[in-house]
């Protein structure tokens, strides 16, 4: 099988696997234990902590480390609206969100009593910054977007998000950069929350973080010890943090090194599919190059995707998180098109594909057109 999943999540590099079998085994003790291997551990964690603050230009005590990129966003979310109440109850994201910004919101709103605005996007999947304008109010205390979307591949207008938000000094801008580490430069000024998750980018599933700028207060979602600040209590799972500097590293030097090459196999992918009768492409042709969002008009999403496993070859038809819905929200926000939506499917590319792969992948993909369209 050739898998075209990286999006949803991705191998674990052999040089994290390595290292986290050498952690695990060998420091096993819990990080708070006061007794010199605990405080070895904790030391571990926190030169992990650093480096990673290091690579991304923020402060130490401003890495959280969380279960993931969801846990991640909910802290943002949740950890902003539940401390800012006082200030304003008014939160901006967009309708094409992960289903983990999303339903943190629809919560906010069921419980709370807090007014969401979702903000369309264009047909090339980001949102206007004009939208984005003219939703802000004074009562606006969060803006939550994400950098790269994780079926479109659409890059969000990330200079004239925050120079909106700054505008309006009670609003955090959180960004959902789960999609977008180790893909493309992320500067995270003026940003005030970021998400990050591991298994994205070659690391272990059940880790991620938040960097949450030292000015920001949150509420813990997780009540316990004083780990994380006293922002998530509990047991740290510190194999999989110390871990995490290194699969961040190397992601940032892997793309440095072969970026040139996705965006290679990526126009070639583009332009072929362009080719192919009764297939439309949704993702904007300037967005990550690392996933291509088409359709085909004549074959549903699930018999594309059966077909295609039987050919061996693994793609998905939307995000993960929302497998069990009847088309993709955020090709539905993106086009109006009933058969548009009923044929998506999500290419993802990683740095073990080959221009012999594509090949091979369209040819499938015009047989099962051939098929059953």
């Amino acid at each position: 099988m050739v898998y075209f999943d990286n999006t949803s999540t991705t191998k674990v590099a052999d040089e994290v696997l390595d290292t986290y079998d050498q952690v695990l085994r060998k420091y096993y003790v819990n990080s708070e234990a006061i007794y010199p291997s605990g405080m070895e551990v904790h030391n571990l964690m926190e030169k992990s902590r650093s480096q990673i603050a290091r690579l991304l230009n923020v402060l130490p005590k401003e890495i959280i480390f969380t279960s993931g990129g969801s846990e991640a966003n909910n802290l943002a979310i949740k950890g902003t609206a539940l401390k800012r109440a006082e200030i304003g109850k008014h939160i901006i994201t967009s309708a094409v969100e992960h289903s983990s910004v999303i339903n943190s919101c629809r919560w906010l709103e069921k419980y709370f009593g807090f007014e969401i605005t979702y903000l369309p996007v264009t047909p090339n999947g980001s949102i206007d910054p004009a939208e984005l304008r003219k939703a802000m109010r004074p009562d606006t205390i969060l803006v939550s977007l994400m950098l790269v979307n994780n079926e479109s591949g659409a890059i969000n207008p990330l200079d004239e998000i925050r120079e909106t938000v700054k505008k309006h000094h009670n609003c955090y801008l959180h960004v959902d950069c789960v999609q977008a580490l180790g893909k493309q430069d992320i500067d995270l000024k003026d940003v005030d929350l970021a998400s990050f998750s591991a298994h994205k980018i070659n690391g272990l599933k059940g880790s991620g973080f938040l960097v949450a700028k030292q000015h920001v207060q949150l509420a813990e979602l997780i009540s316990g010890g004083q780990q994380e600040n006293h922002l998530r209590g509990g047991t740290a799972n510190s194999p999989a943090n110390i871990v995490l500097a290194k699969t961040v590293r190397l992601a940032l030097e892997k793309r440095q090194q072969q970026g040139d090459k996705i965006r290679e196999l990526h126009d070639y992918l583009y332009q072929q599919l362009k080719m192919i009768d009764k297939v439309v492409i949704n993702s904007p042709e300037n967005g990550t190059p690392y996933l291509i969002n088409f359709s085909a008009l004549t074959v549903t999403s699930q018999v594309m995707m059966n077909a295609l496993a039987q050919r061996g070859f693994e793609v998905s038809a939307q995000s993960t998180c929302d497998s069990n819905d009847a088309f993709s929200k955020v090709i539905a926000a993106m086009y109006d098109e009933p058969d548009r939506l009923k044929g998506t499917i999500r290419i993802s590319l990683g740095y073990e594909h080959t221009r012999e792969d594509i090949d091979a992948l369209l040819r499938a993909i015009r047989e099962v057109i051939e098929a059953y369209g």
